[in-house]
């Protein structure tokens, strides 16, 4: 019972006791001592600001280079698509089209988020060149499938029937 009594009395650096003891703090626990993880230094107020600065530089950029980061997407949706005319395909190119014209409608909004860069007029380009590329492989996609009226037999409707110089019937010029 003795050798009991004594190994209870003895502290170990490793044990640490959450019963609260009658002054507010846990028994064993030092003074200065502070939760896991907590520094009694402050960090210096430049630091936290620079820091921000990078992330928030960082997070401008994500946005600005989101459309091109599309781009190797697109390009595969549009090979596994093929040129056919069915619903699979006219779906990917309605969605690789609206996507950037969407982006494109709320671009005041995205220009608004960029404000915080110092770099703000190129990010701004750089968002438009991206969505204007994405646009550009929708209408190609579209120009492949048929689907744009690019070739001279997509317009024979709208033009004039010719005139006729002269009539035949059975090898006699009428």
């Amino acid at each position: 019972m003795a050798a009991a009594a004594a190994v209870r009395g003895r502290r170990f650096k490793w044990s640490l006791e959450l019963a609260v003891a009658p002054g507010g703090r846990p028994r064993g626990a030092a003074e200065g001592r502070g939760p896991l993880g907590f520094a009694e230094r402050q960090l210096g107020e430049g630091g936290v600001h620079e820091s921000d600065k990078i992330l928030m530089e960082k997070r401008c950029w994500d946005v600005a280079l989101a459309p091109l980061k599309q781009i190797p997407m697109n390009l595969f949706i549009m090979y596994m698509a093929g040129n056919t005319i069915s619903i699979f395909p006219a779906m990917m190119v309605c969605m690789m089209g609206w996507r950037p014209l969407q982006a494109l409608m709320s671009l005041s909004a995205t220009l608004k988020a960029l404000e915080s860069s110092s770099r703000r007029a190129l990010q701004g380009l750089v968002f438009l060149v991206g969505n204007g590329l994405g646009l550009a492989l929708a209408l190609y996609k579209c120009q492949a499938m048929g689907l744009l009226p690019t070739r001279p037999s997509d317009w024979l409707a709208f033009v004039a029937p010719p005139q006729r110089m002269e009539f035949t019937g059975g090898g006699l010029i009428l």
